[in-house]
């Protein structure tokens, strides 16, 4: 399904050349022999090319570019599910074992991170100093003064975040 974008694409794409590639054949052995003038040629390659072949290339370069975009945005999508799944099976996770068996970096396993968060589908807490992503429920975490890392006192940093200034915990909310 995620590639039926790019292949309508080149199927269209295909056709226009091709039907292109007959209508000049076409228009040219027309000339040639005698049966068509120059000036009805030009003509008639002109109207066939901007009214046939024209969208036909160009809805196929459309739907190309469209479907190599939404498979991109899939494939994001799909790596970010499997940080998800990871941390929700396993309870606890190194953010070092998340960036190998992502094949990631670590910057794009804390934007992940981060966007899922802002999507409200992760609740729990990260120790950036140790590398350890924790998943909690949100509930556990709804009303919590101190960190369940450190047992310090929190504080409100963002919409859904409270960090811990004591051992730099960031609580998911």
């Amino acid at each position: 399904m995620n590639s039926s974008g790019r292949t309508i694409g080149i199927v269209l794409l295909v056709a226009g050349v091709i039907i292109g590639a007959a209508l000049a054949a076409w228009f040219f052995f027309g000339v040639q022999e005698g049966n068509l003038r120059a000036s009805g040629a030009a003509f008639g390659a002109v109207l066939f090319f901007s009214v046939l072949v024209l969208p036909l290339v160009g809805a196929g370069i459309f739907f190309i570019v469209k479907g190599s975009a939404e498979a991109r945005n899939l494939a994001r999508v799909q790596e970010q599910r499997r940080l998800l799944d990871m941390v929700k099976t396993r309870g606890q996770l190194q953010i070092s074992d998340l960036v190998l068996e992502l094949k990631s970096s670590t910057d794009k396993v804390k934007n992940d991170i981060y966007d899922l968060v802002g999507r409200g589908l992760f609740s729990g807490y990260v120790d950036w100093d140790k590398g350890i992503l924790y998943s909690v429920e949100a509930s556990k975490l709804q009303g919590r003064e101190t960190c369940p890392n450190c047992g310090g006192q929190v504080e409100l940093a963002g919409k859904g975040l409270i960090k811990c200034p004591y051992c730099g915990a960031e609580i998911f909310l």
